[in-house]
């Protein structure tokens, strides 16, 4: 029986962990759930060891056995379930293409922990992630462009053979130490947590797999004849006994080796961890556990993060090729840093200190930002932050925002040197970004999140500086080709506090009117806005096929019982449309609040109108009682004893421009970041998407009528359950990378109600001898294949006076034949009337005719036309 699963968020995306007890190292009764413990734990040392390679995996599904000879298998590939977030990289090989995951972050470590892959295995060299990638997916690649890049770090595998241990590996390491001394390279050892111990030296990059093997297998060579009775580098396994061998091979572009801080699948949950050289020569020396690892990184550092600084220093200059190429440093006095230089890596002296001359000596250990006033041709602001060794930058044409309400086009621009956070001065005419440059604001900044579309981090600039303080900045890109990008500052307190004195200075100000609020949306010239936007829709699925959708893939929302709504704000002008874009704007003046709760000029937003019943679940049978209403007595009437709420739950559009092409987790994450929560009531904090509280106390105890309820944190099949227990419709899986597609229903948005509904138009109802004025049941026609078909009756779910209700609306509709074909059966004591409104009903079962059993009424739907259900279901 699988064992309990939970979901945990890391870099923002939801990895369902299982089998957490499940034990993986017999020998020491280590669990599953410790392991990804320690790779979470180590992750920021581990990764940058591993950034951008092709790692191939180990894995132990069954874990590694007492005798650490448990069953386990190699992975290439990344295979089809990984997750869309994982980064690829693809190999074209004779015959056919792979692609490679590579552990670019801790969420990528965790999930494939999660697999069971104990062994993380690279090679020296590193993806260009800016090469193209080979074409097609399958054969006819031979000739496609190598995307990898020349190593950045030669190794050397110091082997045991028999009868020999780790003290005399110790003893040929410190050989090979030498002798790249002598050659300027520093070295770095690994103690491999398997047999044998690696020496690792940087690399600028200069020569390619072939180059730096064949200089690695000359290495091993002169090492064996200076030390023939020690040392061996023949891969003659018969030579071996009594000897190290110095395997050289795995230079080779093609081979791999454990990653530094990867576990071993041995008996004991061993690592592969670099050392000091002093430790090597300890009379002590042994293979280290995970749990030491642990305590030696947290006291004592990385002792190879070094040779991880010498390599970046290469990747640094080829990141600031496009800004040399724009720059002549005779002619300008912007820094200039030469180009990186390649003095012969393996057959001369390596460059010692880049990396530290890039920060002038600055020991902060805070990345930093500058931001540049800059009067070029036009004026505009330059937002710089530290990332990876250099300053990514954007150009603000608009400035820095100071309203959160108000985005500001961020446009990309070159890569600049860190030397650049100091630059203040006159760039001659003729030259590129001729004009003069001061500094705005800098200081350092605290780094919440990093990714290829979105940025996000806390700047702290100086006392006088232009931000004025301590400022979260959001960059978000709104489109790839060619890339654009907006920048938002997230509200603090004191700007949610300015906004609601601004707001109780407008009480008394006069309401927009059902015709005023019609124009909301519409949107001055250069700033585009979906026009009568229509919703997008799921697709019905079952509750067995949304079990078997990862967490990392799917977010899962609840399904509301109410009526689905966008609503556009416009300043302070509100539109609310149905999801066939009847404007219903009069009958729901509360959600003109959704000028107090957006922090934004402008938004479209969908989610779903409900009435909270007393248990605080969304009652579809008390929101009956405000759908259709118009007349602005009656709606306040009506408003009194059912109060409504709008749940958003997705935007489609924010301060004039389109989200609908981002994908769903950006789109979830800037509609949070749009409302402003600092009184968002007593809904409940629970997790679960459950609205809290009751319809009648929602405006004494102050919740807001607009608001976005929370995602579910868990999988499937505890959504789904949640759901039951909350006594709500069901559950709504949406695909975390799938873009709003208006008006059209979509796989990538599934549905599960947790009851049987369905729509169904009204087309006659039969006499009822009890009440006269009443009726005994309606007669339904519901959606089928070629249009509408007939359903049955629907006899429950009336009261007395709904039914009389009912029969009086039906009266001005009457017709002498029903509006589809009905079994004869059916048609006694029947009256017909016009196929004119919609209703929604609850139903068991479909009989093998299509008709409806137990069918039971649960309300009218005003938000939808008949003609919908004409051309199909």
């Amino acid at each position: 029986m699988a064992g309990a699963q939970h979901t945990v968020r890391i870099d923002g995306r939801a990895i369902r962990l299982s089998n957490l007890d499940k034990v993986l190292y017999p020998a020491t009764g280590t669990t599953k759930g410790e392991v990804l413990g320690y790779v979470s734990a180590i992750a920021d040392t581990m990764l940058p060891h591993c950034r951008d390679r092709a790692a191939t995996r180990k894995r132990w599904p069954d874990g590694v056995g007492e005798n650490g000879e448990g069953p386990s298998f190699f992975q290439k590939d990344i295979g089809d379930d990984a997750p869309s977030w994982v980064a690829r990289g693809r190999i074209a090989h004779r015959d056919h293409l792979n692609a490679y995951p590579m552990v670019n972050d801790e969420s990528t470590l965790v999930w494939l922990t999660q697999l069971a892959a104990l062994e993380i295995h690279v090679p020296q060299w590193r993806f260009d992630r800016g090469a193209p990638e080979p074409p097609g997916e399958h054969g006819g690649v031979a000739g496609a462009a190598d995307p990898r890049r020349a190593p950045d770090r030669l190794v050397l595998d110091l082997d045991p053979g028999p009868g020999v241990d780790l003290r005399q590996c110790a003893r040929v390491a410190f050989l090979v130490r030498d002798l790249l001394d002598g050659m300027g390279l520093d070295s770095v050892p690994v103690t491999s947590g398997s047999a044998g111990i690696h020496v690792y030296a940087p690399l600028d990059g200069g020569q390619s797999s072939e180059q730096v093997s064949a200089v690695a297998r000359e290495l091993a060579r002169a090492l064996e004849q200076d030390h023939p009775d020690e040392i061996i580098s023949s891969m003659q396994r018969s030579l071996r006994p009594g000897k190290v061998f110095i395997d050289w091979s795995q230079n080779n572009g093609s081979k791999t080796t454990i990653a530094p801080y990867s576990l071993r699948g041995r008996a004991r949950p061993t690592v592969a961890a670099p050392r000091t050289w002093r430790e090597l020569a300890s009379p002590h020396l042994r293979h280290l556990e995970f749990r030491e690892v642990l305590e030696r990184v947290e006291h004592r550092g990385d002792p190879l993060a070094e040779l991880t600084r010498e390599s970046a220093a290469a990747r640094t200059s080829e990141r600031l090729e496009v800004y040399r190429s724009k720059r002549d440093a005779r002619r300008t006095p912007e820094p200039v840093p030469e180009a990186h230089r390649r003095s012969g890596g393996l057959r001369g002296a390596a460059a010692r200190g880049r990396a530290d001359a890039a920060h002038d000596g600055d020991a902060t250990t805070a990345p930093v930002f500058v931001i540049q006033r800059h009067e070029a041709r036009r004026l505009h602001f330059d937002f710089r932050l530290e990332h990876d060794g250099v300053l990514v930058s954007w150009a603000l044409p608009k400035g820095v925002p100071t309203d959160p309400r108000r985005n500001h086009l961020a446009v990309p621009t070159e890569d600049h040197p860190m030397e650049y956070r100091t630059f203040e001065g006159e760039i001659p005419k003729g030259e590129y970004g001729a004009g003069t440059v001061r500094i705005w604001d800098a200081g350092t900044f605290a780094l919440e999140k990093w990714r290829d579309d979105e940025v996000i981090a806390t700047l702290t600039g100086t006392v006088d500086g232009g931000i004025g303080g301590t400022r979260t900045y959001v960059l978000f890109r709104t489109q790839e080709d060619p890339p654009q990008w907006m920048i938002h500052l997230k509200a603090d307190r004191a700007d949610r506090a300015d906004r609601a004195d601004q707001a109780e200075l407008h009480d008394g100000a006069e309401q927009p009117t059902a015709s005023t609020g019609a124009r909301a949306g519409q949107r001055s010239p250069g700033e585009p806005l979906p026009d009568a936007v229509r919703p997008m829709l799921a697709t019905r699925s079952s509750a067995a096929a949304l079990e078997h959708l990862d967490a990392g893939d799917w977010s899962f929302e609840m399904k509301w019982d109410g009526m689905r709504a966008i609503v556009a704000l416009d300043g302070d002008r509100v539109t609310v449309t149905s999801r066939s874009g009847r404007d219903v704007t009069a009958s729901f003046p509360e959600l003109r609040e959704t000028a107090q709760a957006v922090v934004a000029d402008s938004a479209v937003l969908d989610g779903e109108i409900v009435a909270l019943g007393p248990g605080g679940t969304p009652s579809f049978s008390r929101l009956q009682d405000r759908m259709g209403l118009t007349g602005a007595r009656e709606v306040a009437r009506a408003r009194r004893s059912t109060p409504v709420r709008f749940f958003a739950f997705d935007v489609l559009a924010l301060n004039g421009t389109d989200c609908r092409a981002l994908p769903y987790d950006a789109r979830r994450e800037l509609l949070l970041e749009s409302f402003d929560d600092s009184d968002d009531g007593d809904d409940s904090d629970d997790g679960s998407g459950a609205a809290g509280g009751g319809a009648d106390d929602g405006a004494a105890a102050g919740r807001r009528a607009v608001a976005v309820p929370p995602a579910f944190e868990g999988d499937a099949a505890a959504a789904l359950e949640a759901s039951r227990e909350l006594g709500l419709e069901g559950v709504v899986a949406k695909r975390r990378t799938s873009p709003y597609r208006a008006d059209t229903r979509s796989r990538d948005w599934l549905k599960v109600p947790l009851a049987e509904t369905t729509e169904a138009v009204v087309i006659g109802w039969r006499e009822s001898e009890a009440d006269p004025a009443g009726f005994a049941s309606l007669l339904i026609a519901i959606p089928g294949a070629h249009g509408l078909r007939y359903g049955g009756r629907v006899a429950s779910g009336f009261t007395a006076s709904v039914r009389r209700r009912v029969r009086r609306l039906l009266a001005a509709d009457e017709r002498p034949e029903p509006a589809v074909d009905v079994p004869s059966e059916a048609r006694r004591e029947a009256h017909w009337v016009a196929p004119r409104r919609v209703g929604e009903v609850t139903f068991r079962e479909r009989t093998p005719e299509g008709r409806l059993r137990h069918a039971a009424w649960r309300g009218w739907r005003p938000d939808r036309e008949v003609s919908e259900f004409l051309g199909g279901p």
